[in-house]
């Protein structure tokens, strides 16, 4: 099957139908990073995921990874936790710093996705009230005069209406990105919206009750979510009390 090649003056993609089995998803490649293909590209499942030297490759992968929100797992020891409230939790506070600290997580084994042109687009539909942030700050109090925030944990993904694909998370205090992901779950769970798109999975995403299912699947949950309407003062700055 011939790959689909995009270029810079039209932002349409082939049908998610046409991805390749082998590497599993792969959609398109090339195209550019501007917001009117991103915003078109989550809007009908499609993600880019790229390495260094590699040209800019769009994804559909089946099976796809969600979080269905009723099925979200919070463990015991995570209750007691945050029911401790050892972190502060934000929405689009500090949504630079997120992105940054997800690209160079300490704990990342392999190659980071998230180049600088990534980032550059992903602040620019930030700013365009596409991309929102969670962080999890942590207070330390070692100057009594002049106690400081410190982030420790965070996600941040692209939310058209109530659908929300998350991109990445990062953490350097225990517990600090499950926070990041009960409080999206929050959030979302506050307007209606039900499930959580994850991509791909991993043990840590299936830890927390992400579970797979196919592309068709997907699609229909995907386009539910875009219908729901969300205010736009919905992603302001704000606190997040997770023990409520």
């Amino acid at each position: 099957m011939r790959l689909y090649q995009l270029n810079d003056n039209n932002v349409a993609f082939p049908p998610v139908s046409a991805a390749l089995t082998e590497p599993n998803g792969l959609l398109a490649l090339g195209g550019d990073l501007q917001p009117n293909r991103l915003i078109n590209a989550y809007s009908n499942g499609i993600f880019p995921w790229f390495s260094e030297g590699d040209p800019l490759m769009w994804w559909s992968p089946d099976p796809r990874a969600i979080i269905k929100l009723a099925d979200l797992h919070v463990n015991r020891t995570l209750r007691k936790a945050i029911k401790k409230s050892p972190y502060k939790v934000t929405v689009n506070s500090a949504f630079e710093q997120v992105i940054k600290q997800c690209a160079n997580a300490p704990f990342r084994s392999d190659e980071t996705w998230i180049l600088p042109e990534m980032e550059a687009a992903y602040i620019n539909l930030h700013q365009l009230g596409f991309a929102h942030s969670i962080e999890v700050w942590q207070t330390n109090n070692d100057d009594a005069l002049s106690p400081k925030e410190e982030l420790v944990g965070g996600l941040y993904g692209i939310a058209i209406n109530g659908f929300f694909s998350g991109e990445s998370m990062f953490y350097s205090k225990p517990n600090a990105s499950k926070f990041a992901l009960v409080a999206i779950s929050k959030l979302l769970s506050s307007v209606n919206v039900d499930f959580i798109d994850c991509q791909l999975l991993n043990p840590f995403l299936a830890d927390m009750g992400a579970s797979e299912v196919t592309r068709d699947d997907f699609i229909n949950l995907k386009n539910k979510a875009i219908d729901i309407a969300i205010d736009k003062d919905f992603w302001h700055p704000r606190e997040v009390n997770l023990s409520e």
